[in-house]
């Protein structure tokens, strides 16, 4: 079993950054792949950024790319997602989330998640 805790999240304005963590316990995560989904009020939940268990590799969806850079300490189990230029449709909570092997774009390709962590950014 893998145990996945978020934290980092919060009000900020537009153009703000956070950085948000994720500590996982329970088992080494280093050959795990990393991955970020956020879901906003009436919305499914959506990829947002991965990285592989290397941390050579990141993946990011479009509406993120350029804004934020996800990575990982392998040596301290943890993921982050530095997220810059914060927007008003960033708002939702996020939530990190492993699986073996590479990472995937679909939830249901997940096995381990975190409880989310809530980021809002008003305008």
């Amino acid at each position: 079993q893998v145990q996945l805790v978020e934290s980092g999240g919060g009000l900020v304005q537009a153009g703000a950054s956070l950085r948000l963590s994720c500590a996982a316990s329970g088992r080494t995560v280093s050959s795990y792949a990393m991955a970020w989904f956020r879901q906003a009020p009436g919305k499914e939940r959506e990829f947002v950024a991965a990285v592989t268990w290397s941390d050579r590799d990141t993946f990011y969806a479009d509406a993120v790319k350029g804004r934020f850079t996800a990575s990982r300490d392998i040596a301290k189990n943890t993921a982050y997602l530095q997220m810059n230029n914060l927007k008003p449709e960033d708002t939702a909570v996020y939530y990190c989330a492993v699986r073996r092997g590479g990472p995937a774009l679909a939830t249901t390709s997940y096995a381990y998640w975190g409880q989310g962590t809530q980021v809002t950014v008003s305008a």
